[in-house]
């Protein structure tokens, strides 16, 4: 059953709730040469791989758990420039700014291109890997400096202050993604906001914590900025396919099986495609990703 949040931020969803516990497990990627993919997220983004069967490798930072999971499909193809519905980035948090600053500098010295912002709340270096697919790496700032607008969280995107962010790192060198990153957040292109908001907010049981960014909403359990955000920046996009490098899904890790079983019936009674497994479900998004819900280990 859902509980009450004790945060402060925030719309929650008329009916079920997800709990203030609640964090994210693995993203799932469709990848065109896992071969080349692995290379790619071992050399830039420091991530190591806990194992590797077949056409299938599970990725993490030092100690695991993995957080990405790389399926291969040859041929797959790569994210056009305008997108497409599904998959904007998914995003790597790391546990301290002295690690996202020991990242950039490792960045400048591959002089791999990156894109970087402030949002408030966070801060962020942006890249594609070599399907085209979305790559945030970021660092919170501390829960107690962000401010409120209301029951509603501020974020931006201003000019981040690299010289800051890369003192931080202490001139240390990367070695790859240190113990306690995780995956910190997805974030969608869809083709309604509120089509994403009836599934992931009334449906799923995020809270509404960001809803005056343009045209962008950003959701999330126990007032965190986001665990999810959504938004129509790829229109015209229609929804990635089978043969689309793209996310097949993301995972939601609940406190129990109760939660996990009660969120699935959540997302049913919005009439979206669920199945029942031995650990949660998965359901299906309007845009065809899916939403593992499992009881955290």
């Amino acid at each position: 059953m859902s509980t009450p949040s004790t945060s402060p931020y925030g719309k929650p969803p008329r009916g079920y709730r997800l709990p203030d516990a609640t964090r994210l497990g693995r993203a799932v990627l469709q990848v065109a040469d896992l071969t080349r993919s692995i290379a790619y997220y071992e050399r830039v983004i420091g991530l190591a791989v806990l194992d590797r069967s077949g056409g299938t490798a599970l990725l993490g930072g030092e100690g695991g758990p993995p957080f990405l999971e790389l399926h291969e499909r040859p041929g797959a193809r790569p994210m056009t420039h305008l997108g497409r519905l599904g998959l904007y980035h998914f995003a790597i948090l790391l546990p301290e700014r002295a690690a996202l600053g020991r990242f950039i500098a490792h960045l400048g010295r591959m002089a791999a291109y990156a894109g970087m912002s402030d949002h408030l709340v966070s801060e962020s270096v942006y890249l594609t890997d070599p399907d085209g697919l979305g790559i945030e790496v970021y660092a919170d700032r501390p829960r107690g400096t962000w401010k409120t607008r209301g029951r509603e969280i501020v974020m931006a995107t201003e000019p981040l202050d690299v010289e800051a962010v890369v003192a931080d790192g202490a001139g240390e060198p990367w070695t790859g993604a240190p113990a306690g990153t995780v995956l910190g957040h997805v974030h969608l292109h869809v083709g309604s906001l509120a089509e994403g908001s009836a599934f992931y907010h009334q449906g799923v049981g995020f809270d509404e914590v960001v809803w005056s960014y343009p045209e962008a909403l950003f959701l999330s359990a126990g007032g965190y900025h986001h665990h999810l955000g959504t938004n129509t920046w790829a229109r015209g996009a229609m929804p990635a396919g089978p043969d689309d490098a793209r996310l097949l899904e993301w995972e939601i890790l609940v406190p129990s099986l109760a939660d996990a079983a009660a969120a699935l019936a959540s997302v049913a009674a919005t009439g979206a495609p669920v199945e029942e497994t031995p650990t949660g479900g998965v359901a299906r998004d309007p845009w065809g990703v899916g939403v593992r819900f499992r009881a955290a280990p």
